[in-house]
């Protein structure tokens, strides 16, 4: 399948895309090479594709894809004429041979020339910029601010005093950063909005009193956040994203909030001030955190959850409000028992509640 926005790499023959992502192939195919990654149902004959659910049995029988990534238990299903290539865990397999086969789809590249700052950008005298830094047109880039070596500012970009970014970042079109130190290999999407006020009042007899955000934001290296997600600069400690960390579109990350390694947190979070998360945890979307409790590290918290109080590490929580997965379901399935959902599944109440 084309992908015209995407440059493509040189190809790889079977051999090397099984060096690349530990797999093994029939050493008769060995040769055979690939040049593109594609869907089952869209591939074609110069491309790879992967299979590791029986949902997709049809779209694999029918397939034009020269090979197919699979699990050792579904290879006698790839059908005559293709490439099974087999993995231990097919999904990592073929992201290891996209990066390849794709390297430039990997971050953010920029639409002018690598190593140039455009004339239209203002760039504040006082600012330091390391040699092969890219700054777009109409990007601002503030007193006293230091940029490392490979990164891409990108247009519209606002980067205010006295921040710091590492070396090979990518800050995308609109960013906005303030008050913010910001490791080397970050990738901000466009619309991110880095170090602004967090959300601090104090109600009193004359009305609403600001509490004033002193603190940074610190993002450690190789995050990667979404688009138009928000990181709120800390009050009196630091807003904190540890190493490795990637963040989804359209997420909330409020003032003080600590952020272990690793993590993964899906769009449409909303994680209110003083939160602890610790490393490796992983957050499903559009579920709320109440402010200063803390999640163990491993943890994981399903989608749609309201975490109102500590999750212990390793846990598996889930709900409204979110406690052991397997105390939710059981709440669930005493909420499908009781004779109002009988009544519903049976047709019988047409959900007016009035009297």
């Amino acid at each position: 399948m084309a992908h015209p926005f995407f440059k493509l790499g040189k190809g790889l023959t079977l051999a090397e895309l099984c060096s690349v992502c530990g797999a093994s192939v029939e050493p008769q195919f060995a040769d055979r090479t690939v040049n593109g990654i594609a869907s089952l149902d869209q591939a074609g004959p110069d491309d790879v594709s992967f299979f590791d659910t029986l949902r997709y049995e049809a779209a694999l029988r029918s397939t034009r894809a020269s090979a197919v990534i699979t699990a050792p238990r579904f290879a006698a299903l790839v059908p005559e004429g293709v490439v099974a290539i087999i993995a231990k865990r097919p999904v990592i397999a073929f992201a290891q041979v996209g990066r390849e086969l794709y390297p430039d789809a990997m971050r953010p590249r920029s639409n002018f020339e690598a190593g140039s700052v455009s004339d239209q950008a203002s760039v504040h005298p006082s600012a330091h910029l390391e040699a092969g830094v890219t700054v777009e047109p109409f990007a601002v880039i503030g007193p006293d601010v230091a940029i490392g070596a490979g990164t891409v500012v990108s247009s519209g970009a606002v980067i205010a005093a006295g921040c710091q970014i590492g070396r090979d970042c990518s800050i995308g079109s609109h960013v906005s950063i303030q008050h913010a130190l910001i490791g080397n290999h970050v990738i901000l999407h466009p619309g991110v909005r880095v170090g602004q006020d967090g959300f601090g009042y104090v109600p009193g007899p004359q009305g609403l009193t600001k509490q004033v955000q002193v603190g940074r934001v610190i993002l450690q290296d190789h995050v990667e956040v979404g688009a138009n997600t928000t990181i709120d600069r800390g009050a009196v400690r630091d807003t904190v994203v540890g190493e490795g960390t990637k963040i989804d579109n359209l997420v909330q990350v409020a003032h003080n909030v600590v952020i272990g390694r690793h993590c993964v947190i899906v769009g449409q979070v909303g994680i209110a001030g003083s939160v602890t998360i610790g490393n490796g945890v992983s957050i499903g979307g559009q579920t709320g955190f109440n402010g200063h409790v803390t999640v163990g590290d491993g943890a994981q918290i399903a989608g749609v959850s309201v975490v109102a109080s500590d999750v212990p590490a390793g846990a598996r929580w889930g709900g409204v409000p979110a406690r052991p997965v397997k105390d939710w379901l059981r709440h669930m399935a005493s909420l499908r028992g009781s004779p109002r959902e009988k009544q519903k599944t049976a047709g019988g109440d047409d959900g007016n509640d009035d009297a």
